[in-house]
């Protein structure tokens, strides 16, 4: 754990101002959520609170079915990270931060399909190279918040994503969407 060398007092409601610089650089925004977890020697730890994260397993599932199927990568993200990855995926995707373009996308509730010669396609991650020919993004949506998003990718020139692919992002998403409302 990294000292900011910042001290806050808890007032008499029992609130603590997280700082903003630290709100800045975390990405935190009024109203996220936040997990708060205890350790044993007194210390509290605040944790942005991720519902696609409690299913990760699923996403997970879903992932590996979906590339298994179609050949694609697939990449499932809650509004900080990919939480799941297909096989193939896994490590140029899993756990990378989401890139400004795809949370964008989610905030704005957009689904995108891109293909070669398209000026359409966006970064899934900050570090991605866009390496592919084509992209499904569909955003998942729960109680009507959009909480993460699914991604189907290509690299195959021959075998760009299609109307399937866009029907199965988006029965994907609408199954991790229902799941969290249970």
């Amino acid at each position: 754990m990294k000292a900011t060398g910042i001290v806050r007092r808890i007032d008499d409601l029992g609130r603590v101002v997280v700082p903003k610089e630290i709100r800045r650089t975390l990405r935190l925004r009024e109203g996220e959520p936040m997990e708060i977890y205890t350790r044993g020697d007194g210390e509290i730890v605040l944790k942005k609170y991720s519902p696609i994260g409690e299913l990760s397993a699923y996403a997970k599932e879903f992932a590996d079915t979906i590339a298994q199927i179609t050949g694609h990568l697939v990449c499932v993200s809650d509004h900080d990270q990919i939480v799941a990855a297909s096989p193939q995926a896994q490590k140029e995707y899993l756990s990378k931060s989401i890139s400004n373009e795809l949370e964008e996308l989610m905030e704005n509730r957009e689904s995108r399909v891109a293909e070669e010669g398209d000026n359409g396609f966006i970064r899934i991650t900050k570090e991605d190279t866009q390496g592919y020919n084509s992209q499904v993004i569909q955003p998942i949506i729960s109680a009507g918040d959009v909480i993460g998003a699914v991604a189907i990718m290509n690299r195959a020139a021959r075998e760009a994503v299609g109307e399937l692919e866009q029907k199965i992002a988006s029965v994907a998403a609408g199954f991790l969407g229902r799941q969290m409302e249970q």
